[in-house]
C-alpha cells in the first residue's frame, strides 16, 4: 500500500454526498482535489468549506460533456468516480437520463482517464447488479438479471472498465456501494434514501412510511466504511488486486422494520415522543430487490477492508 499524500486526485460529484466526504477525507491527508460537479444532485453547501482551500479546485462542469472530464483529468494520478443519478425509481421514470448520465457520462469518463495517462480509476458501482439472483450472501463473481434500467447502467459501468483495462491498460476499481448512509446524506425530494428521510420523518413526529410490509432487508453502509474502501483502493501496489469489482457493505443486513425501531430507539434518546410514533406501509416499489447482504471477504483478503461501523452503533442525525 501506498501514502495517500500530496496526491492529485479528481473526484467526479465531489458536491455530493458520498463525493463531498471523501473530498474532504483528501484534503485532510494533504492531496490535492479536484472537484467535478454540474450540481444536478450535488449540493454547494457540501463543498463551501472547502471553496478556499489552496488545495482544491472546482470545476463546475457535466460528465457529459467529453471537454468537462478532459479538463478535469488534466494531469491527475486518480480518479474516484463518484458522479451519477443514483436511484431505482427515477430510472424508471425517466431511463434516457439514467442512461445517458451513468452510460455515456461514465465512458467519456474513462475515455479521458485514458487519455490523460490517469493512475486508476476507481468508480461507484452498485449492489442493484446482483439483481434478481436470490443468492445470499451477495459474492462478485455471481449475479442475476438487473431489475431496473439504474441496474443496467451500473452493469454496464462494469464492462466498460474491465474492456478498458484489457484494450488500452488502464486500471480500475469497482466498488459496489450497499445502501450507503451518513452525513450530508440528502434527506428530502421524491428520491432521497431510506435512512435520512424516515430520520427526518420521526424528528418531525410524523409516521415512516415503508414500501412493502418491511420485511425487505438490507446490508446498510455507513459512510466512513465507504471511505475506507476507496482510500484502500487508490493506495494499493499489487497488480493482483486491481482490474476487478469488490462489495462495499458491513456484512450484516437489517429488514426496514428493524431499521425503523433501531431510529426510534436512538432519536428516543434525545425526544422520547418519537418512540410512540407508528410506521405506516405503502405498496412495494418496481424493481426493489426483496434482500440484500454482501459477502465483503474478497475486499477483506485482497484489499484489507476493515469496516467498523455498524448500523447499530450510528447515533445520527442527518
Amino acid at each position: 500500500m501506498q501514502e495517500i499524500k500530496n496526491k492529485k486526485i479528481l473526484v467526479t460529484g465531489g458536491a455530493g454526498f458520498i463525493g463531498s466526504n471523501l473530498c474532504e477525507l483528501l484534503l485532510e491527508k494533504e492531496n490535492e482535489v479536484i472537484c467535478l460537479d454540474n450540481f444536478s444532485t450535488g449540493k454547494r453547501q457540501n463543498i463551501e468549506n472547502f471553496l478556499s482551500e489552496p488545495n482544491f479546485t472546482l470545476i463546475e462542469g457535466d460528465i457529459r460533456n467529453i471537454d468537462d472530464c478532459h479538463k478535469a483529468c488534466n494531469d491527475v494520478e486518480f480518479v474516484l468516480h463518484q458522479a451519477a443519478l443514483g436511484s431505482v425509481p427515477r430510472s424508471i421514470t425517466n431511463p434516457i437520463t439514467t442512461n445517458d448520465v451513468n452510460v455515456s457520462g461514465f465512458l467519456n469518463m474513462l475515455v479521458a482517464a485514458r487519455d490523460a495517462g490517469v493512475k486508476r480509476f476507481v468508480y461507484a458501482a452498485s449492489s442493484s447488479t446482483y439483481g434478481d439472483s436470490e443468492a445470499l450472501p451477495k459474492v462478485e463473481d455471481k449475479i442475476g438479471n438487473p431489475l431496473s434500467p439504474y441496474a443496467i447502467t451500473k452493469y454496464v459501468n462494469e464492462l466498460y472498465a474491465e474492456i478498458f483495462f484489457k484494450t488500452y491498460g488502464l486500471d480500475t476499481i469497482g466498488l459496489r456501494y450497499f445502501n450507503v448512509f451518513g452525513r450530508r446524506q440528502d434527506p428530502d425530494g421524491a428520491y432521497a434514501a431510506v435512512i435520512p428521510k424516515f430520520v427526518k420523518q420521526l424528528v418531525n413526529y410524523e409516521s415512516p412510511i415503508i414500501n412493502g410490509d418491511g420485511t425487505f432487508s438490507r446490508d446498510f453502509t455507513y459512510i466512513d466504511n465507504v471511505l475506507q474502501m476507496n482510500l484502500l483502493a487508490i493506495s494499493t501496489t499489487d497488480p493482483k488486486v486491481v482490474n476487478t469489482v469488490y462489495n462495499v457493505a458491513f456484512g450484516q443486513r437489517a429488514t426496514l422494520n428493524e431499521l425503523v425501531e433501531n431510529l426510534k430507539l436512538n432519536l428516543s434518546k434525545f425526544d422520547n415522543k418519537i418512540a410512540k410514533i407508528k410506521i405506516e406501509y405503502g405498496p412495494e416499489r418496481i424493481g426493489d430487490i426483496p434482500h440484500s447482504l454482501a459477502s465483503i471477504e474478497k475486499a477483506k483478503k485482497l484489499l484489507g477492508y476493515n469496516p467498523i461501523y455498524s448500523l447499530k452503533l450510528i447515533d445520527w442525525i442527518p
